[in-house]
């Protein structure tokens, strides 16, 4: 779907839903963590890119405190009034918009209610965070028809807050952060505590490429925060040893290696692959700029290993994605992305290649699982804002 064909359904859908044109067009993308599994909410790095897949909003103020919002890809509408937010059980997805409103509510803010049409090209429950988008786009619709003067950083902060304390799903800040921090031809190097990022450049010769097994996952399930709870005992028992740790960022691997005969079997692998990630995140930075293949490769090989070996963040649809994804033509290396249980994986492939490798990708994983994959090119995107100030 072209940009004018996007833009007509959903002008028409609007009008049609609410019986006049949108004052407004939010708009904020997904990301693809490039190195970096689950090391955001160990205060530790991502590289992370937000891509060329993204979710609209389309909207109009309204004169009361009444939200309706309504969406071309999900079942269901949900209304809500601003001063009375409560959790909305048979439309799920209008969860994330609620939060959002409560979040920036709690934060001292004024809304003004609006009607809004929701349109993603994003693929739900994949691992490229459609939710941090909805949740970025909201704010955009917030703070532009109540006029607040909020800044980037806040704004993932709000949404992390509405993700954490209204949805339920205990997440760092990863996905926020790049959906209103993103920027156009580059990555981003996130330091997770300082919540400061650098622009990194990725050579002209590599091309990421997703790769989604369809395999959905839901995060909200307990494996997400089991993993987190043995990530923050590691740091309860390593601290006995070294006050100054406040996370694992904070471990080094000689200092692991010390004590790893204290932590329990499980935590303790846990840890090892959370410090090794973190230091591969900073390793990866160096490397994508020069575009040295076979560094590249040896750090996605031990990122996928250690997410699967050590992390148990695998599932049997991620391993046969790996199997094609490193037969396919041209691939340089690949990895896990999102928070892994399925959903989808990142190759990095040579630029001259990706056709040919999408295809073959695409055969052998179907051959071996009898799914069809969705394989595409992706290249780094804006992050949240008007639609009017991205469309160039």
């Amino acid at each position: 779907m072209t940009f004018d064909e996007r833009l007509k359904l959903t002008t028409e859908a609007f009008r049609n839903k609410f019986g006049h044109n949108p004052a407004l067009i939010a708009q904020a993308p997904g990301r693809v963590d490039l190195m970096g599994s689950h090391t955001d909410y160990n205060m530790g790095y991502v590289l992370t890119m937000s891509i060329d897949r993204n979710t609209w909003i389309l909207a109009r103020p309204r004169s009361d405190h009444l939200v309706q919002i309504t969406s071309l890809n999900l079942p269901g509408e949900s209304t809500f009034l601003l001063d009375d937010i409560e959790h909305d059980t048979l439309t799920p997805w209008s969860n994330y918009v609620r939060g959002v409103a409560k979040a920036m509510q709690e934060a001292g803010h004024s809304l003004r209610g609006f009607d809004g049409l929701v349109h993603s090209t994003i693929p739900f429950s994949s691992g490229l965070s459609s939710s941090a988008a909805i949740e970025m786009a909201t704010v955009v619709v917030f703070k532009t028809l109540s006029q607040l003067g909020i800044d980037s950083v806040t704004m993932a902060l709000l949404g992390q807050q509405a993700e954490n304390q209204f949805v339920g799903v205990n997440s760092g800040i990863l996905d926020q952060y790049s959906s209103a921090l993103g920027e156009k031809g580059c990555a981003l190097l996130l330091d997770c505590r300082a919540l400061t990022s650098h622009t990194m450049p990725v050579s002209q010769t590599i091309q990421p490429v997703i790769c989604d097994t369809k395999a959905r996952r839901e995060l909200t399930g307990s494996e997400y925060d089991e993993r987190r709870a043995q990530c923050e005992e590691g740091v309860r028992i390593l601290q006995q040893f070294y006050p100054d740790v406040a996370a694992l960022r904070d471990v080094t691997m000689a200092q692991f290696k010390a004590h790893e005969a204290e932590l329990p079997a499980v935590v303790a692998r846990r840890c090892r692959f959370i410090i090794e990630e973190n230091q591969r995140v900073l390793d990866l930075a160096e490397v994508l700029p020069s575009g040295d293949y076979d560094r590249l490769r040896a750090l996605t090989d031990a990122s996928y290993l250690g997410a699967r070996d050590l992390y148990e963040i695998g599932a049997p649809a991620m391993e046969a994605m790996m199997q094609a994804m490193l037969a396919g033509p041209g691939v340089i290396g690949a990895r896990q992305a999102g928070a892994g249980f399925g959903g989808c994986m990142v190759a990095f492939v040579e630029a001259s290649e990706v056709d040919l490798f999408a295809a073959r990708v695409s055969t052998h994983y179907e051959q071996a699982t009898g799914i069809t994959p969705a394989v595409y090119a992706v290249s780094p995107a804006p992050g949240a804002g008007l639609l009017t100030s991205v469309r160039g």
